[in-house]
C-alpha cells in the first residue's frame, strides 16, 4: 500500500513537517490567545489544536505515501464485464476511441482514464495530476484521500491564522511595533499565502469531481483519444453533480470506466 518512506521525496516531506511544527510552536511561543488559554488552564482550544494539527499531517503522509493506483501487471486489464471484444472492434475513426493503448514506457494496456505518470514511471488509474508538494501522483485510490488532507489543511491554516492576529502588540510607532511582531507577522504572511493556494486547490478539485472529470482531462482534453472527439461541454463519465459527488466520495472500489463510457457516452458502439 505504502512506498518507501526514505525515496525521492524525504526531503519535501520533510519539510513539509518541520514547517508545521515550526508554526504551531511559534503560535504557543507568542503572546497568542492559544498560549494565554494554555497559561490560565483553559486547555481544550490549545489541544484541539494541536490534534487537528497532527490529523493533517498523518493525513498528508497517507496521500504521500499512498499507492494512487498504479497499474503494475496487465493479469485485471481484460476486456471488462459488459464490454466485449466485438464492441472493442467495431470502433470508427470517427468515434470516441476505446481500444485500449499500450503505454509507450512500461509497455503496459492502459484502462480508460489512466495515465503514465513520467515522475513516478508508473501509469496511474483515473490519473489526476502528480503533486510535487505530496511528491506521488493523486488518482483513483489516494484522490479523495487528497481532497480530505486539502480540507483538513485549510482548516488549520484559518485557524492558525486567526490564532497568529490574535498576537499582536500594539506600539506607538511602527520601528517597535515591528520588532516586537516581526515573527508573528512572517507567520501570518506563509500562512495567509497558504491558505490562499490550499483554497484554490481544493476549490478546483471539488469543482473537478462534481463533473466527474480529472484534472489531466480538463487541462488536456484534446489530445486523449476518448475525449477528442466529445463536444467542447460533452463528457460521456458527467452523471450530474450530486451523483457525481456521491459516487467520488462514497462509492469504494475500483470503477470499470468502459462501462459508463458504453453506457452513457453520446456514440455508443
Amino acid at each position: 500500500m505504502f512506498k518507501n518512506v526514505f525515496g525521492s521525496g524525504f526531503v519535501v516531506r520533510t519539510a513539509h513537517v518541520v514547517l508545521t511544527w515550526v508554526i504551531t510552536l511559534i503560535l504557543f511561543l507568542q503572546d497568542t490567545e492559544l498560549r494565554r488559554q494554555e497559561e490560565t488552564g483553559q486547555l481544550v482550544q490549545p489541544v484541539l489544536f494541536v490534534l487537528l494539527v497532527l490529523v493533517s499531517v498523518l493525513l498528508y503522509f497517507a496521500v504521500s505515501l499512498m499507492d494512487p493506483g498504479f497499474i503494475l501487471s496487465e493479469d485485471a486489464l481484460q476486456f471488462p464485464l459488459g464490454v466485449t471484444e466485438e464492441q472493442q472492434d467495431m470502433i470508427q475513426p470517427s468515434s470516441k476511441s476505446l481500444r485500449r493503448r499500450r503505454c509507450g514506457h512500461c509497455l503496459l494496456q492502459q484502462p480508460m482514464r489512466s495515465k503514465h505518470c513520467q515522475t513516478c514511471q508508473h501509469c496511474v488509474r483515473r490519473y489526476d495530476h502528480h503533486c510535487p508538494w505530496i511528491e506521488n501522483c493523486v488518482g483513483e485510490k489516494n484522490h479523495r484521500w487528497f481532497v480530505l488532507y486539502l480540507l483538513v489543511e485549510l482548516l488549520v491554516l484559518l485557524w492558525g491564522l486567526h490564532i497568529a492576529c490574535t498576537g499582536f502588540n500594539p506600539t506607538t510607532s511602527w520601528r517597535p511595533w515591528l520588532h516586537s511582531n516581526g515573527l508573528l507577522l512572517a507567520v501570518v504572511v506563509v500562512v495567509a499565502l497558504l491558505s490562499l493556494v490550499v483554497l484554490l486547490l481544493l476549490g478546483s478539485h471539488l469543482y473537478l469531481i462534481s463533473l466527474n472529470t480529472t484534472t489531466w482531462e480538463f487541462m488536456s482534453r484534446h489530445r486523449i483519444s476518448y475525449l477528442r472527439h466529445c463536444g467542447a461541454d460533452e463528457n460521456p463519465f458527467d452523471r450530474g453533480p450530486a451523483h457525481n459527488l456521491w459516487g467520488f466520495f462514497c462509492v469504494w472500489g475500483t470503477v470499470v470506466w468502459e462501462q459508463v463510457y458504453f453506457r452513457e457516452g453520446s456514440n455508443q458502439v
